[in-house]
């Protein structure tokens, strides 16, 4: 079921710490183009459910579910919901959970979808099939709720000029295309040579503004909590520092005790819900970024699920939201 065209980045090591066994039922909570699955599903008699918003991703999988002899269940939905996921599939408790955070080689590779400004295309960036497209935040927002959105999700310290830059172009006509947003921001930000495009930041963050990225990793890190059975495997690669200091903030929480307060003994302690694997995050060999370059900035952790009960998904930080911001407020 080896599939040479679809090797996830860092998917040997993946695969290594999430440590299939026969008879597991494991989630794929981020399917794209299945090469965890198809890792997966080689060790016999185990189960996958894959999950993927994106629905190009799930209708590229039929083939493999065909080939999975039932093994394998695609489900389209946000992998936040996996809980829910696991639940319908009657699996209220599994064996691992993988996640690979962020956009795929697939959408970057496809024009229409608008994720990158090196393809023409319109401006849209949505993983999923609903909602309000990057062209439409650009559109709406206001110039604050853009630099507030460019500067948090882009880490763009050039935030307000960007800002500034798209309220001005939009009021001569809509940003309506990846070209000419790139254009707008290629005016106000300059990169030396061999640096990044100017545009790539001000593109992240849109897309994970759009598909409310950060947020869904925090409720997807949760639901796994909740889901993965004593000794349960969580295994995450994600592509960037805001993704990286997520995972890594939430394993340090969940891979200790809580610390309580000496004022009030009485407070009981919560236990550690994970045991880390990882205490560095592993990265890609100069092989493997020599043959994908997307791989570069790939950082993967590990940890296992303990005995202790779930901690409680937690207040999400108040960043902008995808909702405040297209109402205006």
């Amino acid at each position: 079921m080896t599939d040479s065209r679809h090797i996830s980045v860092l998917g040997r090591e993946a695969i290594e710490w999430l440590a299939p066994r026969a008879g597991g039922i494991f989630v794929d909570a981020t399917f794209g183009a299945g090469g965890y699955s198809r890792a997966i599903l080689e060790v016999p008699g185990t189960r996958v459910i894959g999950i993927d918003r994106d629905r190009t991703a799930i209708a590229g999988g039929f083939d493999l579910v065909d080939r999975s002899d039932g093994r394998l269940t695609l489900v389209e939905d946000r992998f936040s919901n996996l809980a829910e996921v696991c639940a319908a599939q009657g699996a209220d408790r599994v064996d691992g959970v993988v996640m690979d955070i962020g956009v795929s080689s697939m959408q970057l590779d496809q024009a229409e979808r608008g994720f990158s400004f090196r393809l023409g295309g319109p401006l849209d960036m949505r993983m999923g099939q609903s909602g309000p497209s990057a062209a439409d935040v650009v559109a709406k927002a206001s110039e604050a709720d853009l630099a507030n959105i460019i500067y948090i999700f882009g880490e763009e310290r050039h935030s307000r000029r960007v800002a500034r830059a798209i309220v001005a172009a939009r009021k001569e006509a809509p940003v309506t295309t990846t070209q000419a947003l790139a254009d707008i921001v290629g005016k106000v930000v300059r990169s030396k040579p061999n640096e990044i495009h100017p545009a790539t930041r001000t593109f992240q963050a849109l897309r994970i503004f759009v598909n409310e990225e950060l947020d869904e990793l925090h409720e997807a890190l949760s639901a796994a909590e909740r889901v993965l059975k004593p000794g349960g495997r969580l295994v995450v690669v994600s592509f960037h520092s805001l993704e990286d200091r997520i995972v890594k903030n939430f394993l340090a929480e969940r891979g200790k005790a809580s610390g309580g307060s000496r004022h009030l003994p009485e407070v009981v302690q919560a236990a550690s819900s994970f045991r880390i694997l990882t205490k560095r995050p592993v990265i890609p060999g100069d092989a493997e970024v020599a043959a994908n370059p997307r791989a570069r900035s790939a950082k993967l952790r590990a940890a296992e699920r303990t005995d202790a009960p779930a901690h409680g998904e937690g207040g999400l930080p108040a960043w902008p939201t995808l909702a405040g911001v297209m109402r205006g407020g």
